[in-house]
């Protein structure tokens, strides 16, 4: 499992010209699936998304955690996080789970980021044309393979 998370001043998703969901100060998660991903690593990569200190504290050093700023998450299911450019210029996509493997994993790890959290995590929708604005605070961007925790 991938995520890119990006710590925002806003974010938000918006679906056929019409906003579907929007936050204010905190994460935009941009989540990959790939078939060998299990609970193991949702449950790894909540738990490191939910303690990463990537804010501020009063002294301007990023060393408080999304808990301890009480900010929120925008979760984006992003399939290209697995393309492979090794061949020509066409990406090829075929390490990404299919919706019947990535669609529980997804919904999992949005479920538990929330309880992580302690508060709810807005989302787009898995298979959507969406369209997707934030504005990168610092900018901050984390990219996490749940496969390449050393």
């Amino acid at each position: 499992m991938r995520i890119v998370i990006q710590r925002v001043k806003e974010a938000s998703v918006t679906i056929a010209g019409e906003l579907h969901s929007a936050i204010a100060g905190g994460m935009l998660i941009l989540v990959g699936v790939e078939d060998r991903d299990n609970m193991e690593d949702v449950e790894w990569l909540v738990k490191k998304t939910a303690q990463l200190r990537i804010f501020n504290d009063d002294d301007g050093v990023m060393n408080r955690s999304i808990i301890e700023v009480g900010g929120e998450a925008l979760v984006v299911s992003q399939f290209t996080l697995h393309a492979s450019t090794k061949k020509g210029n066409r990406p090829s996509y075929i390490r990404a789970s299919r919706p019947e493997h990535a669609v529980p994993m997804y919904e999992a790890f949005c479920k538990a980021l929330s309880q992580a959290i302690g508060r709810e995590v807005k989302t787009g929708v898995f298979g959507a044309d969406m369209q997707v604005a934030l504005v990168n605070d610092g900018p901050v961007t984390i990219y996490i393979d749940s496969q390449n925790r050393e």
